[in-house]
């Protein structure tokens, strides 16, 4: 006996997964329950899982010898489907009839399955292998449905989908024919298509697994790691009867889709030659994404925060927005003119924010919409961003109140690398929205691209595979269908907290836009569009039929939603001028009231502020073991307290805990912030034994500090910035900070910075007060980190090099308000620190660029003394020479104006050569704004002095094209000809050097030039 079973173990050790066992043996293993538990890791009774995991790995025949001997002693004490084996084959049953299937514990039903080997067993009597194998073919053709059902789906309204052979989907692949549909098969506790029902004929468990995976919705989801969560979709799939909906909500299917379609006409036939990229081919949208904030309404969220690319956003401000139809209407009329400040946009890049009555929920809800640049998806992360900001000062810690939903094209969900990036950031702990419904419009091309040259996947949705989302697939034609999955998709994410994907699959009735000519490059395709009715007509044609509506309630309906349009058509002619304002996707109420924006704050705090939150900052936690060089760097900076002095870290954290006891939230992300890449921040401490146990000192200043969240990112700009750049908007009470690993990382971030940071308030009237961080220094460490290319930042400035501004007690102040935003490179601590305390103190917000040290992060010359940080000092946005030369300005023969670490080198190199008394060296702290009338003020101090710009960075980089024709025009304004000469590299296409010799050698050319005072014309 035992060497009979040591023989079936030896065959089973053979095989190295389960589908490689002998027919057989997978039928065995199927049939006693041990297949479940070993694929899924959980089985519905412990006893089978514990004899599957030996059984499916091949263990040695110990295991079995065991059991052997345990069932000899005692058949109750091995698992049901062993004691059937053991006993048959104490028997001398051969291998193919010596198990029996556990017993089920489905209900009865009237039908009567094919024998099973349990009634075998019962009665004695051998057990048909065919019957088992037919089992198990069933099982295996509804696993297939669950799996593959979704590539067989009627999902294009078009019908031009190819679907190729899916051969797991047909019965023959399992040596079943047509005598065999008639056969009754038990079904499996992995599907619930048999509602009430424990056996169906095979006919039947076809039709309806082709009714649940194969008609117009496909569901992808099999591919989740989670069992709670597959059987969630399969039960709200294949449960019989589940997609019914009432005559009423037919009848407000048809409503919205009325209101969807009937827009876009009557934009057409107003305007017929205006681009508006409409809605067209998928008018179903509307009702989509107004049932989706029905259903999560109901489930208490009350904030939707959307994000979307061009294509339908006026018909999503219309009808699901709710935004007067006259403000929409004004801004086809190219006569009018902006009422307030801004270049504007045009009209369906515009964002906007609205409150209204949910009238399904009756419940308040807020929507927003983002604005948005074409560059598709580059507003996925602002919104994340946005939604992640909102949860926070909310409090709502788990999303149950605010949602984000985006809206792609499927090429640009696609091809865009920004999607995966967002994708990724979706549970980490501290840029998780708790899920967000994403819905593809996908066109089925991507502007004029067909989608087999755009896309190697199968579906443009198959990124989003990666982080276990499931996709539902949907013809758009197909109104209930859509709806349902919508439905679905809100309770997923309601249920799950994760994200999840609706595949709109549609049509684009026109062009890329309305005057746009598709038939150059799709003719087919739009032969085909050409005779396709709309979904409104079809939907219609389809409910009066059936009865569920009349076709004069039908004319009525729209005749009713043409008067709206026709009524807000005839408002819209008597505005005389269009408020960009009333575009505004993230409004600060109450913000600017009472707020005097010409106000120049001081930004010290007082000396006892700054001693408490360095003690707290440089002390190491109590009964918490810290690493032996962290004591160390905690004692120096006990040290520095304690002589009131301030090195750069010091002075970042004195700057975030004063605004922490004020109030103010402060966040800071990026690669490596916790530590800081240069491992000289330390705002995160880690026990040294314990896993995952950390202290963060500034979160421990005072009991009713606001809280600071410095948290490590993914691997991402791009997606990370644009973070960022979402939870700067929503609140302008908080310090919201992005920092680069290196600054010329930021490269890939320059879609954000471009579209959405510099130019934002130009636009959108949008303001931020985002800051970025971005470490800049020659140090000889070749091309890739050494500069964050400052020219960049400065070529995007919107002050004027040609004017000065008029002088006067508020020329700091206005050129502040009317920048795009503030570039510097500083020198100090305490300027860095007061540089971060003016980003709130302002009376509004403006982003703040800052090309911050490396070397300078531990440069003894490059600290503070608390007498420049306390009550009643300020940001300087240049510092002056306060030398022997600045004494004696008659003797100077040059002044060097420099910015950032240069400066030390200069200053270095001046005492080497004992030109103090020649040389003057000013630091330019604050690029833009150029300070203009402090510029001036040092040229007038130097009148005989020769004047020259020294810089690290290349001659066709860094400020100096920047800087060059300013200072002339504070040369101009003087009424003095001066020669502007330039001490830096040459020009390069690569911006640094990687040999360390040449970096030298460069330097010493750079020091030269700055350091030359003989005598040259003044006259240019």
């Amino acid at each position: 006996m035992m060497h009979r079973i040591k023989g079936l173990l030896l065959r089973y050790s053979k095989c190295h997964s389960f589908h490689e066992l002998p027919a057989f043996y997978r039928s065995y293993a199927t049939t006693s329950g041990l297949w479940g538990a070993w694929e899924h890791g959980q089985g519905r009774n412990l006893s089978t899982q514990v004899a599957a995991e030996p059984f499916m790995n091949g263990s040695s025949s110990a295991y079995i010898e065991d059991m052997y001997e345990a069932w000899q002693r005692d058949p109750n004490s091995v698992h049901k489907s062993w004691d059937a084996f053991f006993r048959q084959t104490a028997k001398g049953a051969p291998p193919g009839q010596a198990y029996s299937a556990p017993p089920t514990l489905r209900p009865a039903t009237g039908l009567v399955p094919s024998p099973l080997p349990r009634h075998a067993v019962e009665q004695g009597l051998p057990v048909d292998e065919k019957t088992i194998e037919d089992h198990l073919s069933v099982q295996s053709i509804i696993r297939s449905y669950q799996i593959r059902g979704h590539r067989m789906a009627q999902l294009d309204p078009l019908g031009l989908q190819e679907h190729h052979e899916e051969k797991e989907l047909q019965v023959q692949y399992y040596n079943l024919g047509e005598g065999d549909l008639d056969r009754v098969f038990r079904l499996p506790h992995t599907t619930y298509i048999g509602g009430n029902e424990a056996v169906l004929p095979l006919r039947e468990i076809i039709r309806r697994l082709q009714n649940v995976y194969c008609r117009s919705i496909g569901v992808e989801f099999m591919f989740i790691n989670n069992l709670q969560q597959t059987d969630w979709i399969r039960r709200r799939f294949e449960t019989p009867g589940i997609m019914q909906f009432s005559k009423e909500e037919k009848r407000l299917i048809m409503a919205r889709l009325i209101r969807s379609t009937r827009f876009e006409e009557f934009l057409a036939r107003k305007w017929s030659s205006e681009k508006r990229f409409g809605l067209e081919g998928c008018e179903v949208l509307i009702p989509a994404m107004k049932t989706i904030i029905d259903a999560s309404s109901a489930l208490g969220v009350d904030s939707f925060i959307i994000g979307m690319p061009h294509r339908g956003r006026l018909n999503v401000l219309a009808n699901v927005c709710r935004k007067p139809l006259e403000k929409i209407i004004c801004q086809f009329d190219s006569k009018l003119e902006a009422a307030d400040e801004g270049s504007g946009d045009v009209k369906y890049h515009l964002g906007m924010s609205h409150e209204r009555l949910n009238r399904v929920t009756n419940k308040n809800i807020k929507i927003a919409v983002v604005a948005n640049p074409s560059h598709l998806e580059a507003v996925d992360p602002v919104v994340q961003g946005k939604a992640r900001a909102e949860m926070f000062y909310r409090g709502d810690t788990d999303g149950k109140k605010v949602m984000p939903m985006l809206l792609h094209g499927d090429a640009a969900f696609a091809g865009q690398g920004i999607v995966y990036e967002c994708l990724h950031l979706s549970d980490l702990p501290a840029f998780t929205t708790h899920g967000t419904i994403h819905i593809v419009v996908n066109n089925q091309i991507g502007f004029t691209t067909d989608p087999r040259f755009s896309r190697s996947s199968p579906y443009c949705t198959d990124v989003a595979r990666v982080v276990n989302a499931p996709i539902f697939h949907v013809n758009a034609d197909d109104p209930e269908a859509v709806i349902y999955v919508c439905k679905v998709a809100a309770d997923w994410r309601a249920t799950f907290g994760k994200d999840v994907v609706i595949d709109l699959v549609c049509y684009r009735r026109f062009g890329h836009n309305e005057i746009d000519e598709p038939m150059f490059t799709q003719p087919l395709m739009y032969k085909k569009i050409a005779k396709q009715p709309t979904v409104l007509v079809k939907y219609a044609e389809h409910l009066i039929n059936s009865g569920a509506l009349a076709q004069q309630e039908y004319e009525e309906e729209i005749s009713k939603y043409d008067k709206i349009c026709e009524e807000a058509y005839g408002l819209a002619k008597k505005e005389t001028a269009v408020s960009n304002i009333d575009w505004l996707d993230s409004p600060w109420k109450g913000f600017f009231e009472g707020r005097d924006p010409m106000v120049l704050p001081t930004t010290g705090v007082s000396e006892d502020v700054l001693k408490h939150i360095g003690t707290v900052f440089s002390t190491p936690p109590e009964e918490f073991v810290i690493h032996g060089g962290l004591k160390r760097v905690l004692k120096s900076r006990a040290e520095m307290v304690a002589a009131r002095q301030v090195d750069w870290a010091l002075g970042e954290a004195l700057a975030f805990g004063s605004l922490l006891k004020e109030g103010i939230h402060v966040r800071l992300s990026g690669q490596d912030v916790e530590r800081g890449t240069f491992s000289h921040r330390h705002h995160v401490l880690h026990h040294q034994t314990i896993d995952k146990k950390t202290v963060i000192p500034l979160n421990n200043l005072y009991p009713d500090q606001a809280t600071y969240t410095v948290c490590n990112s993914s691997l991402s700009e791009y997606g990370v910035l644009g973070f960022e750049v979402g939870y700067s908007i929503t609140n302008p009470n908080a310090l919201v900070i992005w920092e680069a690993q290196f600054g010329d990382f930021a490269n890939t971030a320059q879609c954000i910075i471009d579209q959405f940071i510099s130019s934002g308030q130009a636009k959108w009237v949008r303001q931020s007060g985002i800051v970025l961080l971005l470490p800049h220094g020659f140090e000889g460490m070749g091309p890739e980190h050494s500069s964050a290319r400052l020219e960049r930042f400065l070529q995007l400035s919107n002050d004027d090099p040609d004017y000065f501004p008029p002088e006067g007690s508020n020329f700091e102040i206005q050129q502040l308000h009317e920048t795009n935003w503030i570039v510097g490179n500083f020198t100090t601590p305490a300027n860095f620190f007061h540089a971060m305390r003016r980003q709130i103190a302002l009376s509004f917000r403006k982003p703040l660029v800052v090309c911050t040290p490396k070397s300078l992060l531990r440069l003894p010359e490059a600290r503070s003394s608390f007498d420049d940080m306390i009550d009643g000092t300020r940001f300087q946005r240049l510092i002056p020479e306060s030398g022997i030369s600045a004494k004696n300005p008659e003797k100077v023969k040059k002044i060097i104006f420099c910015t950032g670490k240069i400066y030390y080198e200069l200053v270095k190199e001046r005492e080497t050569k004992n030109l103090q008394e020649e040389i003057a060296i000013s630091r330019v702290e604050q690029l833009t704004p150029f300070p203009f009338d402090l510029i001036k003020q040092e040229l007038e101090k130097y009148p005989k002095a020769r004047l020259c710009w020294a810089q690290e960075e290349h001659k066709n980089a860094g400020a100096w094209s920047y800087i060059r024709p300013r200072i002339k025009t504070v040369l101009r304004k003087q009424g003095v000809y001066r020669k502007v000469e330039y001490a830096g590299r040459f020009s390069s296409a690569a911006a640094a050097t990687g040999n360390k010799q040449m970096h030298l050698m460069e330097l010493s050319q750079l020091y030269e030039a700055a350091m030359d005072i003989s005598p040259i014309p003044l006259k240019n």
